[in-house]
């Protein structure tokens, strides 16, 4: 075997079915980007509410996901909550792609701790003016923050906010420590059977390019969507 040749992958039935499950699966556990939204947003309440106990838990909660690495945080979870789990739920986990559930959660609580932050720092970045107006208009604490702050600190938030979305895409990858099948897994897969190293690797590295830059044209048109210069000028 010799010489770049990609059509022994891309022709190959078998090896195309795994590239297109491995896809498939990659997005499932970037599917966790809803899980992880709204546990920041119930982080972000916990931290804007007056109860004393709330901000102190969100710090915690937040330093320790961002400071402790995602693949080990991965790993805790299948190698370590996973056999202190009652035997009936390892059982069932087990019988239903422990795996996948379990990269999902890890990615999830991981990536909440970015993205509560992104949104604190975009409700911070109102103006304080807009809370008073909105409580002169009638609006009481929480309408306000519905209708009035929290769409401004979103909008305010969407750059960060896409910068960890495709953080979260690319880290499903890191799901391949604990066995889940994702693209990566279906790379190395196809590169054991093929013995077509470069030619899978660089098939590999095009895919996770092409998705992370139509993630990032997403956001750059909901950023342009949302700028209230372009509205004013419309």
């Amino acid at each position: 075997m010799s010489g770049f040749d990609l059509s022994e992958i891309l022709g190959n039935p078998e090896y195309t079915a795994m590239l297109l499950h491995g896809i498939k699966m990659t997005f499932i556990y970037a599917g966790s980007w809803s899980m992880a939204m709204a546990l920041a947003l119930l982080l972000l309440a916990l931290r804007l509410s007056p109860f004393r106990f709330g901000d102190p838990l969100v710090a915690a909660y937040v330093s320790y996901h961002r400071n402790v690495p995602t693949l080990v945080q991965l790993m805790l979870w299948y190698f370590g909550i996973f056999t202190l789990m009652p035997s009936g739920v390892a059982t069932w986990l087990a019988a239903h792609n422990a795996e996948a559930i379990f990269a999902v959660i890890g990615l999830g609580l991981c990536q909440a701790a970015y993205f509560s932050e992104d949104l604190r720092s975009g409700v911070r970045s109102v103006s304080p003016g807009q809370m008073q107006a909105a409580r002169a208009l009638g609006h009481g604490y929480l309408s306000a923050m519905r209708f009035v702050i929290m769409p401004q600190g979103v909008r305010n938030a969407l750059p960060p906010l896409i910068n960890h979305s495709v953080s979260l895409f690319k880290n499903s990858s890191l799901a391949v420590v604990i066995g889940a099948s994702e693209l990566t897994h279906a790379v190395k897969e196809i590169e054991n059977l093929s013995f077509r190293t470069f030619e899978i690797y660089l098939i590999g590295t095009v895919l996770y390019l092409f998705f992370s830059l139509v993630i990032m044209s997403i956001g750059a048109y909901l950023s342009m969507r949302t700028d209230p210069a372009r509205s004013a000028r419309a």
